[in-house]
């Protein structure tokens, strides 16, 4: 019962921070649970059927406001829908058991961390970027946006299927960078309706082929954090997202580099 207590509040915690910075929930609620004790499969496994659940109603709102651009999703969905299932099949098939691919699961994890406590730190640098002429680099990368989207999207595929980590905010300064004229909204809702389907089926191969899911668990933690995330949004106008984020992507920064190299 207070293992249940625990998780409800912990979601509700990461529902409460994801409302008021808008950063997404898998950047912290991985690292909360292997800090509690949740072994590293379980925690990434039950934390991307999380994402996909709480993502989920973002999708029907930005769908309504028009806000999400689905063919970059379908660019990005190709590389990343396959790259996931691959890359749950080679876990399932390489690998007797979860403690013989432990290790890759928690430098991935360390890896996403570090890039979106970057993305987060230089968020206002990159959206400043987009908006100006770009050198050699960035027109060919503009020059060849959708071919780099499908690349980027396998690159989501897979580490986002080892870590749990990486479908939001990656994929944000992504867009940014490489459709600097995409409205801020259609960022937002594009990258979103990505992410659902991605950390679905991601979630769904942790479920059904590797076992790495807590049903209880996943299901304590949405007891606490879809009404959280509710008052935190609506408590963000009154709190200074600016100083907010800053900490926050300090503080996965260090959870980064110690998931990766320690």
């Amino acid at each position: 019962m207070l293992d249940l207590l625990l998780y409800i509040v912990s979601g509700a915690f990461v529902g409460l921070v994801v409302g008021l910075t808008g950063v997404g929930g898998g950047s912290l609620m991985t690292p909360m649970l292997i800090m509690f004790g949740i072994p590293y499969n379980v925690a990434i496994g039950t934390d991307l059927l999380y994402a996909a659940i709480t993502k989920a109603s973002g999708v029907v709102a930005h769908t309504r406001q028009k806000s999400i651009q689905w063919r970059l999703v379908a660019y990005l969905a190709a590389g990343s829908i396959p790259a996931s299932l691959i890359t749950s099949q080679l876990l399932y098939h390489v690998f007797t058991d979860a403690e013989e691919y432990r290790e890759i699961l928690t430098t991935s994890l360390g890896i996403m961390l570090i890039i979106t406590a970057a993305v987060i730190l230089l968020k206002r640098f990159l959206r400043n970027a987009s908006d100006r002429p770009h050198g050699a680099v960035g027109a060919f990368f503009q020059l060849h946006a959708t071919k780099v989207t499908f690349v980027s999207g396998i690159f989501l595929g897979i580490f986002v299927t080892l870590s749990s980590v990486g479908a939001g905010a990656f994929c944000a300064a992504l867009l940014m960078v490489l459709y600097p004229r995409l409205p801020a909204l259609h960022v937002v809702g594009t990258d979103i309706a990505h992410a659902v389907p991605l950390t679905l089926i991601a979630g769904l191969g942790h479920l059904f082929l590797l076992g790495n899911v807590d049903l209880v668990l996943l299901g304590s933690l949405l007891i606490g954090s879809l009404p959280a995330i509710h008052v935190g949004t609506r408590l963000a106008a009154r709190l200074p997202s600016r100083v907010l984020q800053p900490i926050l992507a300090c503080l996965l920064l260090g959870m980064g580099i110690k998931f990766a190299l320690f």
